[in-house]
């Protein structure tokens, strides 16, 4: 166990950094913790962003992750609107902006990450959006409406989820993708089809296998996306969804291993035993894969904090857990299970046209992972295949007739 009394300073209050501070205060941990944070308001679940915030359905207070009240309760130290640049690894402080020093025992990170910028004309125009925080759900809000139009580029679950609200308040949503489906990059075609389908009629546009030239504008402001072939689709802002970008570079600077995010192990300790790294900032290993992987998710950011938490208290590590996903669009429900990684097959479950069924992936007979639509069962059942590795029967698995618990059985 850490010294009881060892100085804990938790670089970036989001999901991953505020549910670390909880956990330590939970498992015992009595020393001083300071939280810090560049937004202005306390940690809370960025999922609803894309979905409930844009609708008007949620707000800061709703989403919080804990009370504001909490932090004080539990003598931790919340100073937000502030920005770590650097840290000094032999004095042990984090340097915020403006100079400040702030010494650390243990560190933790959880910088997040930052949506990939398009260096492309008219980037900078006013109405160009992205949607990674409060302050950015905010913006986009403001911009959409009826009679508006919205155009997204990348189709991604970003995009299609802002897509999906967009049409919810009344306003036309043009989803642009470089290539030749949307989730391309994430998902399988079963699922690209049917999330195509499903979007087209409910009215969303899609502009498929057609890149982005740049952005045109009248008054600083954005008025159209000019695509690679010429044409220019009218807009009256647009939102750039094409991945994201891990926020390493104080801890590149700082010298600690980077690779695609901040290198960890399975207690989320960094290169520098007295640094940990959390959430979407970290590359971190995956056993049940035999490789490491940087994951963006809420499940993996709740993983880690666990993992460090308690590694700095000395419980034992928490079981490894199967990475999961989810996204809501419209009156679906997506859960995904597991990573495809080296798959040879898919295996499709159920009946897209019904609006409920699951593509399972798989490696020999082995379940690599699961993409669930409004199948329950078929995801909670093929999390449980993911982490047991067992090989299953495939005519089974194929058969909606037979029961996820004999499959699994």
């Amino acid at each position: 166990m850490s010294d009881p009394q060892a100085r804990v300073v938790i670089v970036g209050a989001g999901h991953a950094g505020g549910t670390a501070a909880a956990l330590l205060r939970q498992y015992g941990y009595a020393g001083p913790i300071t939280l810090l944070g560049d937004e202005p308001i306390a940690p809370y679940q960025r999922p609803p962003l894309s979905k409930a915030w844009l609708k008007g359905e949620a707000d800061a207070e709703s989403l919080a992750l804990k009370p504001v009240s909490f932090y004080a309760e539990h003598d931790i130290v919340l100073r937000l609107g502030v920005k770590a640049v650097a840290i000094d690894r032999t004095a042990k402080v984090v340097r915020l902006e403006g100079g400040e020093a702030v010494p650390y025992d243990i560190l933790i990170l959880a910088t997040g990450a930052r949506a990939r910028r398009l260096a492309l004309p008219g980037a900078d125009l006013k109405g160009m959006l992205e949607l990674r925080t409060a302050a950015d759900a905010e913006a986009l809000k403001a911009a959409i409406g009826a009679g508006k139009t919205l155009a997204i580029v990348g189709g991604g679950y970003i995009g299609l989820e802002a897509a999906a609200s967009a049409r919810a308040l009344g306003a036309e949503a043009v989803v642009i993708e470089v290539l030749p489906r949307v989730l391309a990059r994430v998902a399988s075609e079963p699922l690209s089809s049917f999330f195509q389908d499903y979007h087209r009629a409910r009215g969303v546009r899609f502009e498929l296998g057609v890149g982005v030239a740049g952005f045109e504008g009248e008054a600083g402001h954005v008025t159209g996306v000019k695509l690679s072939d010429g044409r220019v689709i009218a807009c009256d802002a647009a939102l750039v969804g094409v991945g994201a970008v891990p926020n390493e570079e104080i801890a590149r600077d700082a010298g600690l291993d980077c690779a695609n995010g901040v290198v960890v192990d399975l207690e989320a300790r960094t290169s520098d035993p007295a640094i940990f790294a959390i959430g979407d900032l970290t590359n971190r290993p995956m056993p049940l894969y035999g490789r490491a992987h940087r994951l963006e998710s809420v499940p993996n950011a709740l993983e880690q904090a666990k993992q460090a938490a308690c590694a700095i208290v000395g419980r034992p590590a928490p079981a490894g857990e199967v990475p999961w996903f989810w996204s809501d669009q419209y009156d679906v429900k997506l859960q995904i299970a597991g990573v495809p990684f080296e798959c040879d097959e898919t295996l499709v479950r159920g009946d897209p046209a019904a609006g409920k069924f699951a593509v399972f992936h798989l490696k020999g007979n082995t379940v690599q992972a699961v993409e669930a639509v409004n199948a329950p069962p078929e995801f909670m059942m093929g999390k449980q295949l993911i982490a047991q590795r067992r090989a299953v029967a495939r005519e089974k698995l194929a058969d909606p007739t037979v029961s996820m618990k004999e499959v699994a059985a």
